[in-house]
């Protein structure tokens, strides 16, 4: 999906938001690859267009020294629905999907599962795609002590590993579980090295 022409303001703000120096994962690439990968499996989704928002929101404000991104993300795209007249159901799926970034742990519904998928995805990408999405995320929070970082990013990094499964939907499931578990274990084990 992309934004409507009466919204380029909006597009430029996203855009200028993905562009920030800060970012060196989570960024206009990462909002295109998710995009990319919600057109490829476009026909899992009930409401196709409602996760392409949820996609272009969902780290529209990124600061590693806050914790309530999401938060904000959800905000803001709710803010921007009311303002163009925006389904009150449509606003709330898509900041619940927004929303459900924060853990990524649970979904209400499929097409939340899905996005949550899609924006995991790169956990089952490639050793070398993986290595490069890792080493972003270092650079991402280059204020953080080596040894913190260490200790912090192996939690996360085992905390979806010990799920039962870090995919909610079968499809994304079968394309990118055995993958991510590899790296996964691959990252902690260096890590700890």
């Amino acid at each position: 999906m992309h934004l409507a022409a009466d919204s380029t303001s909006l597009y430029g703000q996203l855009l200028r938001c993905y562009t920030e120096p800060h970012r060196h994962y989570h960024s206009q690439q990462h909002i295109h690859a998710c995009l990319k990968l919600l057109d490829a499996v476009r026909s899992l989704a009930s409401r196709p267009d409602e996760i392409a928002l949820a996609i272009w929101f969902h780290d529209a404000i990124y600061d590693t020294h806050q914790a309530d991104n999401e938060e904000q993300s959800a905000c803001w795209a709710e803010r921007f629905l009311r303002e163009h007249h925006g389904n009150d159901a449509v606003i709330q799926r898509v900041a619940r999907m927004i929303r459900a970034t924060a853990g990524h742990d649970a979904a209400d519904d499929a097409d939340t599962a899905l996005m949550l998928d899609i924006d995991l995805s790169i956990l089952g990408a490639s050793a070398e795609v993986f290595d490069q999405y890792d080493q972003a995320i270092r650079g991402e929070y280059a204020w953080v002590d080596e040894a913190a970082y260490r200790v912090g990013r192996a939690k996360v990094l085992q905390q979806f590993l010990q799920r039962p499964v870090i995919y909610l939907t079968p499809a994304l499931r079968q394309r990118f579980e055995v993958q991510a578990r590899v790296n996964l274990q691959r990252a902690i084990a260096a890590l700890a090295g």
